[in-house]
């Protein structure tokens, strides 16, 4: 066997570490020991989700595209095999199961106080072991039909998704996670094979474990079951996407009591530390301008324009695509709309409050901080750092050394009333 490829990262603020094994199989593992902890957590993720639907592999001279929702239904599909399913066999260990598929990532998870062992091989087995029939394709497509149809009767998922149509023009994002009634119709068992041997492949792939666990009981559980595979040259491609939206206003009807209203700002798409900053500054920079102390939110409130469900959504962001968003219930969003700008554009010319920023500042770094706590955020963590290709610990360091200085000069340069889309959601009695 070779020799392993590891390092331990440390955090350069809160003293915790974990360990980071480059297994020979191409598949990157990240162990968190947590001794003093009782349950463990472990994730094994892809980078594939919803917005990966043009593709080839190394030699291959065109794009394969392929139907929207095929990475959430591949997921759906993945829990099944010829014998017993998965969530059959961790009930025989005690452990909570789960999956999820987003935008750019798909991941499989448990939990659990006993059994770890069996659990993370239940884990490896199923997830490395597909078992497709046009059969099961079948069946499946009329539920995830259903899901989607449910879907988009949900006021908030209209918000969201409609605001997206407006933003991008060409980009995946602008399409649903489960796709479209009519996309998923074309799935079929070679398609999700295909899928699957081009996005499961270990060197696009974590095994993220945080908990009481003892690594060396990981690495040897990895060792003897995950299967090594060649590395296929993943390339991917993404329509060439404008910086200018597509729409600026979408109005949409449900039966909502209040009308719900999203204002989400185009942001220039970022990768790396690069995103992870600008995330970071976007959202201090508005909750800052807009939180529930500042003058402009205490007016809004007074005069019935908002209530106190306002405030500033975390950034949305992935391969191309970023936006921040500012939302909540009005009857008058265009207002709401018109005294954000007014904000927005005063604090460009003259700044604002630097003492309020530094509060913020430190409040959620306490609150990362205090996440670290937590087997669940640990092992969240060390995936989503991976999946953004940076290293663990680094959300902690960026966010230590952010200055109001850099918030303002982000907000004057990045944050574009110019850019933005407002998507409401009201029944049709309110005149919007």
């Amino acid at each position: 066997m070779k020799e392993r490829k590891q390092e331990i990262i440390t955090s350069p603020k809160g003293g915790q570490s974990c360990l980071h094994v480059k297994h020979e199989t191409g598949l990157d593992i990240y162990i968190m020991e947590m001794p003093e902890y009782h349950s463990a957590y472990a994730l094994f993720g892809t980078k594939y989700g919803s917005v990966n639907t043009m593709f080839r592999l190394d030699g291959e001279q065109d794009f394969a595209q392929v139907p929207e929702g095929i990475a959430h239904f591949l997921e759906h599909k993945l829990f099944e095999n010829e014998d017993t399913g998965a969530f059959e066999q961790y009930a025989q260990t005690g452990a909570i199961a789960n999956a999820y598929t987003s935008f750019d990532r798909t991941a499989y998870l448990f939990m659990c106080s006993e059994n770890f062992s069996p659990s993370l091989e239940i884990l490896l087995n199923f997830v490395q072991h597909p078992y497709f029939t046009q059969e099961t394709v079948d069946k499946e497509q009329g539920i995830i039909a259903q899901e989607i149809r449910m879907n988009e009767d949900e006021p908030g998922w209209k918000l969201f998704f409609n605001s997206l149509k407006c933003m991008y023009h060409k980009h995946p994002v602008r399409i649903g996670i489960a796709g479209t009634v009519e996309s998923i119709q074309e799935i079929n068992a070679d398609l999700l094979y295909r899928c699957y041997h081009t996005f499961y492949n270990l060197h696009n792939m974590v095994l993220s474990v945080a908990g009481n666990i003892r690594a060396e009981e990981v690495l040897e559980i990895c060792d003897r079951l995950l299967i090594p595979c060649e590395d296929h040259k993943l390339e991917q491609v993404f329509p060439e996407e404008p910086y200018e939206v597509y729409q600026h206003e979408i109005i949409d009807t449900a039966p909502v009591g209040v009308p719900l209203f999203s204002l989400d700002f185009k942001l220039k798409p970022k990768s790396g530390t690069e995103l992870l900053k600008a995330e970071l500054l976007a959202e201090l920079a508005l909750d800052t301008l807009f939180s529930a102390s500042t003058e402009v939110y205490q007016s809004m409130l007074e005069e019935n324009l908002i209530n106190f469900g306002f405030g500033v959504d975390s950034p949305f962001t992935g391969n191309g695509f970023f936006t921040v968003g500012i939302g909540g219930e009005s009857r008058n969003p265009r207002e709401v709309r018109r005294r954000i700008f007014e904000v927005i554009e005063n604090a460009k010319k003259n700044g604002f409050d630097n003492i309020a920023f530094e509060r913020l500042r430190k409040a959620k770094y306490g609150s990362l901080i205090r996440s670290m706590n937590s087997v669940e955020s640990n092992a969240s963590m060390m995936l989503d750092c991976y999946m953004c290709n940076i290293t663990p610990f680094t959300p902690v360091a960026v966010l230590a050394e952010i200055t109001y200085e850099e918030a303002l000069q982000f907000l004057r340069d990045e944050i574009d009333t110019e850019n933005t889309v407002l998507s409401v959601v009201h029944t049709p009695e309110d005149k919007i």
